[in-house]
């Protein structure tokens, strides 16, 4: 052995022995047990360490190659297993310190040299050595080291995250490791001098640059996903910890204070207090100024690290006697901006606009900090401080209104923060406020709007609540009225704007807002309206300042009886100065006679929008002032009394405005209509404005009316036509010439009520024309969706679309459907639109009345006295129906005879769009004819066209399936017999069938596509309802159904014709539309049958023979079905419902015939094994087929009927066989607990049928089935399916009714079952995912349990397990659906024992409790008032939530008298929460109405113990809350109780 030791250990040391021999020698002795050193991994470590030592201080001259090995065996032994085992059996082995600062040189070199090629190992020696405690030494003990390695790696760190190439983990995983560690130290240390010391010297800039670099980077998909989610946020939260504990110490703020308090430090010196030679704020500022990294990135790293330092400083030293040196620490930072460098004249070309948004962002979050934490004390700031607070912002208010930033969002928000401290910071710059944030801004993009609106309504409410609105007014006139400085200023008031002014002037005195009024309508007059003749920027001002009138009038709250005279009178006169002083000189302004040029002069047309805007505000507000106010007397009333209501009429709306002549109106609207801009649709509003009120008369003049509607249509019928648009907002003076066309059918459509009475045929054939063509436009824009409020020609005819008004609408709405079919023709190829015989040309005719059975209702004919006019209505209406019934007949003809026209894919698209126009139409709402004419498009879509042979089979699918589902909405409607005026009944079966079966041979290879199953879906739906509706009718029923019956019988499932001889060339398309037509008519002849009364046994007889050959058919049809199917391939969904159809029949018959008096035989065997073969293959694949609900539906349903009889079993298969494949169902991979959810009436249906039929050997067996699911060893496994496998089987077995010694078997099993579910609870809980998938079914089967279990479950300790189960659930950290059920099943579980288990709750009282009052601080905890609550369906979750502890309140108050004892309890419980969160309204309503049921049982005993007792902050609460309970909860209850017989 000495040998062996002196050998090795000279080999190592001599200077002869080759590295290469040294590094195998030294390998093979720590690896190998025949090597024995004394000390061995003390001595190879050392070794080691001493070689990589020497090498780096230039001892030795090594080769790369073999200093990579050193460092690669190094990396080994730390890593080794062998070498943690020796620490853990507690063997002594360190590092020199030494290797510690190689380690940290070999980074620094990564880092000077930019390349961080070959340090993976050393990284990963150092990665060892600290997640290693004994080895970590080396550098906790010497804490400079430690702070070195993590300078070195945060600057590695930030080299790589600055290159362009991908993010690896190790360097960051290191990083996150290290400063753990450092972290550690930190909190040990007892300097804090020497902590902040360390921080700013060594760690400040590298940190502040690696926490901007993490936030800033664009994360790429190569990027390392651990780096990118975890640690990336984890290193960011590990700097502010740093930081926080190395600057602001508690211990430091008299440092800081001294520094930033010069006063307050003299008046300490003065007192004898030594002078800290710290000065904390000018060593960070320092560090913050020097360059530590890349001129380019050093202005955004400052600009995020001073709102950082900020938060920071605030967290730990934010007191209120701390405010002023908060203030002095905010002042000192903002001098670090670059920002602060334009008040001493810096150049502002300095800043790029990158700049501009970064520097903002961060005053943004330092004024957001002073806010938040009320820094800012306006009356103790001019008190005590001589306004040193105001004056700070004051400036920066000057630097933000000398360098506006109109294009960046935080210069608004800036600005809104400053008003929000002080709105008199901001006021002496109030005008150019107004001017750069509002009037002269040119904002246009959303995400600056938004901002600018907050800014702008901050504003409002401020001189609104202050009572200064016309202080704010009179500025926004001064700018209006200054030149402008563009030629086209943007409105004054958006859409969202004019929103908040309506919300202010609701609030404000009536005399302010005249005041505002008088202000524009006098400045206007005097100052404006003289001086705009010729004038392109008078006429803007012009044009704004009427916008603002119209934007006040139409907002303040309308004169009514109430209203004060003097105000009253004062609108009179302000209404007849603005009529006298502005609309008139305008008018006569506009009359005078121009030439075309001159009517295209900017000053002209803004001149004339302004006017006409005038003009409608005054008619409209006029006019509702006289309506809703009696002591109103309009300016108009002196000319009223002249004109006659009928001269009124005729002259038009000039007879509704004083002063204004007729033929001065008319040349007005000759100019108005030639701009399609405001002037026009202000217009459009007047001519509507007359028809209100002409109809408001007693007689109305339906001529006037007419040409009233007509004008408006006409109006802009040439602009719809140019088909270009864009988006409105609404503002009525914005209206160019591209809004126009969406501002004039948001009217037309808005007023379709008042319009559609009074057009021609020919005006509503118009606008349904356009309604088509504007939707199918918007249907081809769907994915360029405009997110913005404003309203498109698609969102408008879209919201008529969906609206319940259109069906009201009959003219419109038959209109449509008129232009619909003409646009399905148009579609068709050209030799098919060329024919007149094809039905969809017939129907499109536009010689045909269509609407006459509308307008038949509509008209009073005396037979008398126009018996010719009465018989001219009946012809028309006879020829609509011959037509109709020709089309009926063309379409069967075409069917038999073979000859569709052949649309390309393009041509299918477009109908496909078109059917979606359609869908939209609400069908079921159809007048008879209509409705037929409707039912006959789509019977031609179906039977008269196919799909070219290039036509995609999935798009064709989609195709057919819409026409089967929209007729299927045409036969829900009140008219869908209409259709049998014109067609037999069987003719549409047979026509409908032939033309499915001869387009089945293309799907032959699409069999598996979801479309086709829902294809099959809606086929099989139309199949069954129009024999319903066959059924129903109670004619011909008979006939039809049997020539039905012998056409199906006569139907091949071939690829050839649908009438061929043999089977030879198996269809399977085919063959699964004839079995759903099969299943669908024995369904539905039998629910005939069984509805029939007994004297018409006869008919019954006939049709169940006719069924006979039905079945037969169904019967080959399966079997070749089978056959056709090959070995691996999935059973079609198809032929299950059939089997299932035919399995139910087969067994009603075996037991008794219809027409028979005595029961035959059991089943045939060659059927019995079709079944038994059908059941083997559905056992195959139901484990298989977790993601097909479809399939599992039908599967599940036919092994409902199978199970039902046990002789069917094939070989020695049971019930246990069925069981286990439904548990192998459950445990794939594709279940979620979603899918079980809508499974599980099926799977308790196929339960129920097999626990009542099994043998109870077979039940135990079962049993122990379920119990092997419920064992430990599958949630340890990661089996977590196999659990939720066993715990839904187990909930199963409680929905089914057991008897017996099956009931016996199970409740001696419960015990079992439940101590199962509480440790898999337990499990469950600590892995988040398994939270939603076994946790709420574990608490669903618990409640059931627990409720079926009522007087079986004796022993109390097993009830008493379900609050185990309560108490490990959590209810914090959860996704909102996991959240809710979560909630739901725990108070299901309470709510269980409370009503089933009484007795047990009195003596578990705590453990009921404690579950409770966890569900109560929950909803508490997300019901809290949040800033933003964002989310709707969020908020109602919680809100359901509580109202689930309110009932469970209100039951513990009512039910449970023994719980009286607790109710002081229950209540100190709830303060104390309470006192904590404040709640949202409509959450704290539900926990109050809750809290006071329980306040009920408090005696007074408990009231005086609970003031006694509370701390003092709940005691408050609770003597709010009791006051409440006496004012309002308790004199209502002894209010009701008074009169409670």
């Amino acid at each position: 052995m000495a040998a062996i030791y002196s050998g090795i250990y000279l080999k190592l040391k001599s200077s002869k022995t080759s590295w290469e021999d040294k590094l195998k020698l030294a390998h093979f002795a720590w690896v190998s047990h025949q090597c024995v050193l004394p000390n061995k991994e003390q001595v190879l470590l050392d070794w080691v360490s001493h070689a990589l030592v020497s090498y780096y201080n230039k001892k030795p001259e090594l080769e790369n190659e073999v200093v990579e090995k050193l460092w690669a065996y190094l990396d080994n032994v730390i890593h080794s297993r062998r070498l943690q085992n020796l620490l853990k059996s507690g063997k002594t082995i360190g590092l020199s310190f030494s290797i510690a600062q190689v380690i940290n040189e070999r980074l620094s070199e990564a880092c000077s040299q930019k390349t961080q090629q070959n340090i993976g190992t050393v990284l990963s020696c150092s990665s060892g050595i600290l997640s290693t405690p004994t080895l970590s030494i080396i550098y906790t003990a010497k804490c400079e080291l430690l702070v070195d390695l993590l300078s070195k790696l945060s600057k590695l760190a930030c080299q790589q995250l600055a290159s362009d190439n991908t993010v690896g983990s190790q360097v960051f995983s290191v990083l996150q490791l290290t400063f753990a560690q450092y972290l550690l130290i930190q909190r040990q240390q007892t300097n804090p001098n020497r902590v902040f010391g360390q921080v700013t010297s060594h760690l400040l800039q590298p940190c502040l640059l690696l926490r901007h670099l993490l936030t800033v980077r664009s994360w790429t998909q190569a990027d390392d996903n651990h780096v990118r989610h975890h640690l990336s946020r984890e290193i960011r939260n590990q700097v502010e910890t740093l930081l926080q504990a190395g600057l602001f110490q508690p211990e430091l703020f008299s440092s800081y204070k001294e520094e930033l308090l010069p006063e307050q430090e003299l008046q300490e010196k003065k007192k004898g207090a030594l002078k800290s030679l710290l000065l904390p704020v000018n060593t960070v500022q320092t560090k913050l100024g020097s360059d530590f990294c890349e001129p380019a990135l050093h202005g955004a790293v400052v600009a995020g690290s001073v709102s950082l330092l900020y938060k920071l400083f605030l967290d730990s030293y934010c007191k209120a006697e701390n405010h002023l040196v908060c203030f002095h620490m905010l002042s000192r930072l903002f001098g670090c901006l670059r920002l602060s460098g334009l008040q001493q004249g810096m150049r502002e070309d300095t800043l790029s606009p990158a700049d501009w948004s970064t520097e903002l962002l961060a005053l943004e979050q330092l004024l957001n900090l002073v806010l938040s934490n009320d820094i800012y004390n306006v009356a103790s700031d001019r008190i005590r401080h001589k306004e040193i607070q105001f004056g700070f912002y004051r400036k920066v208010a000057q630097v933000l209104m000398s360098h506006s930033q109109a294009s960046i969002p935080a210069w608004f928000r800036c600005l809104k923060l400053l008003m929000s401290l002080n709105h008199l910071i901001v006021e002496p710059d109030l005008d150019d406020l107004v001017a750069s944030a509002w009037i002269d801004a040119k904002v246009s993009e959303p995400r600056t709007k938004k901002p600018q609106e907050a800014l702008i309504n901050t504003m409002f409410q401020t001189y609104s609540k202050l009572r200064q609105f016309p202080r704010l007014f009179e500025e926004v006139l001064t700018v209006i009225c200054r030149p402008a400085a563009d030629e086209l200023r943007l409105p004054v008031f958006s859409a969202g704007l004019t929103v908040k002014l309506y919300e202010c002037l609701l609030e404000l005195p009536p005399n302010q807002i005249l005041d505002i009024l008088c202000l524009f309508v006098e400045k206007c007059q005097t100052v404006i309206v003289p001086a705009v003749e010729g004038s392109a920027d008078m006429a803007l001002k012009l044009l704004s300042v009427s916008s603002v009138l119209h934007a006040f009038l139409f907002n303040m709250r309308s004169l009514d009886d109430v209203t004060p005279s003097p105000v009253v009178v004062r609108t009179q006169s302000l209404l007849a100065k603005m009529q006298k002083g502005i609309i008139q000189p305008l008018m006569e302004l506009l009359q005078a006679p121009r030439g075309e040029e001159e009517k295209s002069d900017l000053w002209l047309r803004k001149a004339s929008d302004s006017a006409l805007l005038l003009v409608y505000t005054w008619v409209e507000v006029d006019t509702l002032f006289g309506v809703s106010c009696s002591k109103y007397v309009s300016p108009a009333a002196e000319i009223a009394g002249a004109v006659t209501p009928s001269a009124a009429r005729h002259r038009g709306i000039s007879a509704f405005l004083p002063g204004v002549e007729e033929q001065c109106w008319e040349r007005v609207m000759e100019l108005a209509n030639s701009l399609a801009s405001t002037s026009k649709y202000c217009l459009e509003l007047l001519t509507l404005q007359k028809m209100k009120m002409i109809l408001m008369q007693t007689k109305a003049d339906l001529q006037a009316l007419q040409h009233a509607a007509a004008f408006i249509l006409e109006s802009g019928r040439s602009s719809m036509s140019r088909g270009e648009s864009e988006p409105w907002d609404g503002d009525i003076s914005a209206i160019s010439d591209l809004t126009y066309p969406t501002a004039h059918w948001h009217l037309i459509i808005s007023n379709l009520t008042i319009l559609l009475p009074h057009i021609s045929l020919k005006d509503v054939e118009y606008i349904a024309n356009v309604l088509l063509q504007v939707l199918l436009l918007a249907k081809a824009q769907e994915a360029d969706a405009d997110p913005e409020p404003s309203v498109s020609l698609g969102k408008i005819s879209l919201g008529l679309m969906h609206s319940s008004f259109l069906p009201e609408m009959k003219v419109l709405h038959c209109a449509l459907l008129t232009s619909l079919i003409h646009q399905f023709a148009r579609v068709l190829p050209s030799a098919a639109r060329d024919s007149v015989d094809l039905p969809l040309q017939q129907l499109s005719a536009g010689n045909i009345p269509w609407h006459e059975e509308i307008l038949a209702s509509c008209r009073l004919v005396d037979p008398l006295e126009a018996p010719s006019e009465n018989k001219l209505l009946k012809d028309e209406l006879s020829l609509s129906w011959k037509t109709l019934e020709k089309v009926a007949q063309c379409i069967v003809l075409l069917a038999k005879n073979g000859c569709p026209v052949i649309l390309k894919e393009r041509q299918l698209e477009s109908c496909l769009v078109l059917l979606e126009i359609a869908s939209l139409l609400k069908l079921d709402s159809l007048l008879p004819s209509d409705c037929t004419r409707c039912f006959l498009v789509l019977l031609s879509l179906l039977i008269n066209t196919r799909a070219s042979v290039s036509c995609s089979k999935p798009l064709l699918l989609k195709f057919l399936s819409t026409c089967f589902h929209l007729l299927r909405c045409l036969q829900a409607g009140r008219n869908a017999n209409s259709i049998f005026k014109v067609f037999h009944a069987s003719d549409v079966l047979e026509a409908v069938m032939t033309s499915q079966l001869t387009a089945s041979k293309f799907f032959t290879d699409v069999l598996t596509v979801p479309v086709w199953a829902q294809y099959l879906e809606e086929f099989q739906a139309f199949l069954e309802n129009f024999l319903q509706m066959i059924v129903e009718r109670r004619q011909s029923v008979r006939l039809n159904l049997e020539k039905f019956m012998s056409f199906l019988v006569s139907c091949k499932p071939d690829v050839g014709a649908a009438r061929s001889k043999g089977w030879k060339n198996w269809n399977p398309a085919a063959g699964q539309l004839l079995l759903m037509a099969f299943t669908t008519l024995c369904h539905v002849v039998t629910l005939y049958l069984q509805q029939l009364p007994e004297k018409k046994l006869q008919s019954a007889d006939i049709l169940s023979v006719l069924l006979e050959p039905v079945v037969l058919q169904m019967v080959r049809t399966v079997e070749h079905g089978l056959q056709s199917n090959t070995q691996n391939q999935p059973l079609p969904v198809a032929f299950i419902p059939s089997v299932t159809t035919l399995l139910k029949a087969d067994l009603s018959h075996a037991v008794k015939k219809a027409w028979q008096k005595e029961p035959s035989g059991f089943l045939e065997q060659p059927r019995i094994k079709l079944y038994q073969k059908f059941y083997s293959q559905i056992l195959r694949e139901l484990p298989c087929a977790g993601g097909n609900l479809q399939f599992l539906q039908s599967a599940l349903q036919f092994l409902t009927v199978f199970c039902s009889e046990p002789e069917l079993y094939p070989g020695k298969e049971t019930a246990v066989t069925v069981v286990f494949a439904v548990k192998k169902l459950l445990t794939g991979p594709a279940v979620t607990t979603q899918m079980i959810q809508s499974l599980e009436m099926e799977l308790t249906e196929v339960l129920v049928q097999l626990l009542g039929n099994c043998s109870a050997e077979e039940f135990y067996t079962i049993m122990r089935l379920v119990l092997q699911g419920l064992e430990m060893r599958n949630v340890w496994q990661q089996k977590a399916k196999e659990v939720l496998s066993a715990v839904m089987l187990t909930k199963l077995l409680l929905s089914c009714p057991l008897s017996g010694d099956k009931e016996k078997a199970f409740w001696f099993a419960s015990p079992q079952i439940i101590t199962a579910l509480a440790m898999q609870t337990k499990e469950a809980c600590q892995d988040q995912p398994l939270i939603s998938t076994i946790v709420v079914p574990i608490l669903e089967t618990v409640a059931a349990l627990l409720r079926q279990g009522e007087g079986v479950l004796l022993n109390p300790h097993h009830v008493a397990l379900a609050f185990s189960i309560l108490l490990t659930v959590p209810l914090d950290h959860l996704k909102t659906e996991d959240y809710r059920s979560v909630f739901l099943g725990i108070h299901e579980v309470l709510f269980s024992v409370v009503q089933c288990h009484p007795k047990v709750l009195l003596k578990a009282a705590p453990s009921f409790l404690n579950s409770f009052h966890r569900l109560v601080v929950s909803v508490m905890h997300e019901g809290r008032q949040k800033g933003d609550r964002g989310n709707t369906d969020e908020f109602e979750v919680i809100l359901k939530c509580a109202h689930l502890v309110e009932r469970m309140y209100t039951h513990i108050a009512a039910e449970m008298e023994d719980f009286t004892v607790f109710s002081a309890f229950i209540v100190a419980q709830y303060v104390t929460e309470l006192q904590k969160v404040t709640l949202h309204p409509a959450v704290k309503k539900h926990l109050t109405e809750g809290i006071y049921h329980i306040l009920d049982l408090c005696i007074e005993r408990d009231i005086k113990f609970l003031n006694a007792s509370l701390p003092a902050g709940v005691r408050e609460v609770f003597k709010d809350l009791y006051n409440d309970y006496n004012h309002y909860h308790k004199a209502k209850k002894q209010g009701e109780e008074k009169y409670t017989a």
